[in-house]
């Protein structure tokens, strides 16, 4: 078996070479046998070291050993050959001198060669015992010129750098480098002794002419320096990183060593420890306890110092401290949440109805899921306070945020943690504070969220609302899924139109109206007064309101449909009786309507009431507001001009449209309506709607509209004390309108005692939950067409067509 081992380094083979001499001073014959080789290449010039043991190898060595001691070496095409003929062979190889014989102690046989020439071979003569040919010399090509020399020294200054970043090369090779003055055995030596493949060396070697054979290694040169260099660039980064962790590690053994000595302990151990043990007890889902704890191990190796090192604290703290399994136990007992919700508030039977059967729902099938309820109503209803009475009721805590005015998206879904100074969102910062992953958490104000370039909150809001979403919510600073399925959402509006409709379509509706008289005096008596008497610092021994009093502080003082402000009038009484104990009264004040006036000064609102006496073209409207509904007064006048329509009073597009649908069905209809043959191109009709400071809109007031002008137009009064509302067509018929019964409630403080409403409506106002004093006080009337409203506001059915009018009627307007 013939093998070569690694070449090793010229400088010290020559040293055990037997027979120096140069080359061309050795004679060689035309005839030689052939030392087969695998798995490398001897190039003239150089010394390399064999291991022979095939049979053939043996009897080449025998032979030469004792003559001149010159064979052929020839490199195998297919190294797993172990009896390789002629053809198996590459054809030009390197004439060598055997060196030296080692024989091992286990009988293989080692020789040092030196290669001394290239030749090709001619003709094979013998194969057995070993193989003899006849052979020819081959010489290096070789053109000397200046280009050459560039060459060899761009050849040298590559191996030179090469040399340096290559590990284990003794420097003795740059020496041998630079004595090598002959272009082929510089570029011989390079081949010989760089890292290439047997068949790369073997191309190497039969590469003739010298200055390609130079470019070649120049190349293989440079893409061995490129990957020398990027290798030392790697180590280089690998030792200073292991420098400095090694340099941070001692610094910190010897930190411990000296706190040691001082009696104090590990405190960064122990804060780690303190927060794997906090982890483990929050109960979180294995995937997200998985995810907390790389971030600890993380923690756990970075510096105190370094900022990620406070990030990524903060984020373990608050992930740890989030409820994921912590609730607190439902009180499920229906007659005591009775007894709370009546306790807290009066009336609003249907919203305690419906608390009431989720508790029922709850007790039956305790994994239910929450509602998502919207309380919608006026300002000072007490949409806010029932979320804390639900609360209360339910024995759970209780958590509000105020959506009004939010325009940012991260308010709902939190910030991302690349960003300094991130932070989760609202839902979540609120659930870590209230420590229970089920409590009544209302948002406030939803109809007042805010939309720009930063994002669309309520978009975010879809999420959080949906029952069959939010068991999977992910906040972007926790980046991890949390349940809110649990939580219990109420949301408050004053009203809809601003809500998206997929947020709206997520929630259930429930209406809250405002308060008629009796109901805020019964508040006021059971609630506002009580809290505003203590609040105050006084007792009910120092102060009394009669009934009188708060009628007049009602009417009076405050305008609203809630009782927000009815309590801020009565804790200003309250201060001012405060302020003569202060001063040392000692008598029981009673508040009664005198002294209500002394207190308060005059009367700050003039409630609108209903005409008292009949008015031609005057007709009393309805509408709605955010604040509760009201009554308006529709006027209308008539003058000689040209037919033109005048609408003031801050009208908007829709109302402008009723008005003007109004008059043309007067005048398509002036016959039947019992106008005769009036002449409308001679008139110029004027309506107004005070009062003008207050902008008005929609289509409701258009029944109003047209009762005015047939009034103007037949000069009859409307009856008194009446009241009117719905949209009207072309075709004469009656539209049903919203806001029912905030407008009958409104018709009712004012004295009203009928209204007209659209025959639609009829299943709204019994839907409403109206207060019984108020369905005996006042009558409602339900028609579907125009000409019953004519009939019953005037008073009198259709009459016969009149003569037709010299001059237009001029309608008598009572602001």
């Amino acid at each position: 078996m013939t093998d070569s081992d690694q070449s090793s380094d010229p400088a010290i083979d020559e040293e055990h070479a037997d027979t120096p001499g140069h080359p061309d001073e050795v004679e060689i014959p035309s005839t030689l046998p052939i030392l087969a080789i695998r798995n490398a290449v001897v190039f003239p010039g150089t010394v390399l070291p064999m291991s022979v043991g095939r049979e053939k190898s043996v009897a080449v060595l025998d032979e030469v050993l004792s003559t001149n001691r010159l064979i052929g070496v020839l490199t195998q095409r297919d190294p797993a050959n172990d009896d390789p003929e002629l053809k198996d062979l590459y054809q030009i190889g390197c004439v060598a001198l055997i060196l030296k014989l080692l024989r091992m102690p286990d009988g293989t046989q080692s020789i040092i060669v030196q290669g001394l020439t290239r030749f090709r071979v001619m003709q094979e003569l013998t194969s057995d015992p070993f193989l003899t040919v006849s052979l020819q010399i081959v010489r290096d090509i070789v053109h000397d010129d200046t280009r050459l020399q560039a060459e060899m020294l761009s050849v040298r200054q590559l191996a030179s750098r090469v040399i340096d970043l290559t590990p284990n090369i003794p420097d003795e090779a740059k020496v041998v480098l630079q004595n090598i003055d002959a272009p082929g055995g510089l570029a011989d030596f390079l081949a010989a002794n760089l890292p290439l493949q047997p068949p790369e060396k073997q191309e190497l070697l039969e590469l003739l002419d010298v200055p390609t054979r130079l470019r070649r290694i120049t190349e293989i040169l440079d893409g061995q320096l490129e990957v020398l260099e990027l290798s030392s660039k790697i180590q280089t980064e690998v030792r200073q990183k292991m420098e400095k962790s090694q340099r941070e590690y001692f610094l910190h053994e010897q930190l411990k060593a000296i706190q040691r000595e001082l009696g104090q302990s590990d405190d960064r151990m122990a804060e780690i420890n303190d927060l794997r043990h906090r982890i483990k007890a929050a109960g979180m889902p294995e995937e997200v306890l998985e995810q907390v704890t790389r971030e600890l191990d993380r923690l756990s190796l970075i510096p105190q110092s370094s900022p990620e090192h406070t990030v990524i604290r903060t984020y373990v703290d608050l992930i740890s401290e989030l409820p994921w399994a912590k609730s607190t136990p439902d009180k499920l007992d229906i007659r005591r949440a009775r007894k709370v919700l009546d306790e807290d508030h009066y009336d609003l039977d249907k919203i305690k109805q419906r608390i009431l059967e989720y508790l029922a729902v709850r007790k039956l099938k305790p994994d239910s899921k929450g509602p998502i309820l919207c309380f919608v109503g006026p300002p000072g209803v007490g949409k806010t306070s029932l979320g804390k009475s639900i609360a209360r009721a339910l024995g759970r805590k209780f958590i509000r945020v105020s959506l009004g005015g939010m325009r940012d998206e991260a308010e709902i879904r939190g910030h991302r943690r690349t960003y300094i100074g991130a932070l989760p969102g609202r839902i979540i910062q609120e659930l870590r504070k209230a420590g229970a992953n089920n409590p009544v958490f209302m948002l406030d104000e939803v109809d007042k969220i805010g939309q720009d370039f930063r994002g669309d909150p309520a978009s975010a809001l879809l999420e959080v609302l949906d029952p069959a979403q939010n068991d999977t919510f992910s906040d972007h600073y926790i980046d991890a899924p949390f349940d809110l399925s649990n939580v219990m959402f109420i949301a408050t509006a004053n009203h809809m139109d601003p809500v998206p409709a997929a947020l709206r379509d997520r929630m259930e509706v429930i209406s809250l109206a405002g308060y008629t008289e009796r109901e805020k005096i019964h508040i006021a008596t059971k609630y506002l007064v009580p809290r505003q008497i203590r609040e105050n610092g006084l007792t009910a021994r120092r102060i009394k309101f009669d009934n009188a009093a708060l009628v007049r502080i009602i009417g009076g003082y405050t305008r609203e449909a809630g009782v927000r402000n009815l309590e801020r009038v009565i804790g200003a009484v309250c201060r001012a009786v405060a302020a003569k104990i202060v001063g040392g009264s000692r008598k029981l004040f009673k508040i009664n309507p005198s002294a209500v006036r002394r207190i308060l000064g005059p009367e700050q609102v003039k409630p609108e009431t209903a005409e008292l006496k009949n008015l031609i073209g005057v007709a009393t409207g309805l509408a709605w507001t955010p604040v509760g509904g009201v009554i308006l007064f529709v006027e209308a006048s008539v003058m000689p001009g040209r037919g033109n329509l005048t609408l003031t009073g801050q009208i908007g597009d829709v109302m402008k449209e009723s008005a003007q649908a109004a008059l043309t069905f007067v005048k398509a209809h002036a016959h039947q309506l019992g106008l005769g043959n009036l002449d409308f191109s001679t008139a110029d009709i004027h309506i107004h709607v005070p009062a003008g400071a207050v902008p008005k809109d929609g289509p409701s007031a258009g029944v109003a509209i047209l009762s005015a002008l047939v009034s103007l137009f037949r000069d009859e009064p409307i009856m008194p004390r009446l009241a009117m509302t719905g949209e009207i067509t072309l075709r004469g018929s009656v539209l049903p309108v919203g806001g029912l019964k905030e407008k009958i409630l409104a018709a009712h403080q004012a004295g009203i005692t009928r209204i007209l409403l659209p025959k639609d409506n009829r299943k709204d106002v019994q839907s409403a939950g109206l207060p019984d004093d108020v369905k005996k006080a006042v009558k409602l009337v339900f028609l579907s067409n125009m000409r019953d409203v004519i009939r019953h506001a005037l008073g009198a059915a259709d009459k016969p067509s009149k003569p037709a009018k010299k001059k237009p009627a001029a309608a008598k307007a009572k602001p």
